[in-house]
């Protein structure tokens, strides 16, 4: 599942169009947008709303630990993904 795909999820099954999301990535990229939506302290206002759905698993943090992108990030984003994700119940 890549960037677009969990935005076009949330969408179809969440209602949650997030329009900021997707013009970061059009703009950065998904690499460059998933480390500046995981860096921003304190998350974000997707995040927030994807676990009000109950559906962290369309969030950028789930995406980014996935071992398919590994490589495309450092320890210290992925450990900030699963921190933030421990935070909220979704991964023990």
């Amino acid at each position: 599942m890549d960037m677009r795909e969990i935005y076009f999820k949330s969408d179809k099954e969440c209602g949650y169009k997030a329009t900021r999301f997707i013009q970061m990535l059009s703009e950065n990229g998904g690499i460059e947008t998933a480390k500046k939506l995981v860096a921003k302290e304190g998350g974000t206002e997707g995040f927030e709303k994807l676990w009000k759905y109950q559906r962290l698993d369309l969030s950028v943090e789930a995406l980014v630990l996935k071992e398919v992108y590994k490589s495309l990030f450092s320890d210290e984003i992925r450990g900030i993904c699963r921190q933030r994700l421990k935070e909220y119940g979704f991964i023990a």
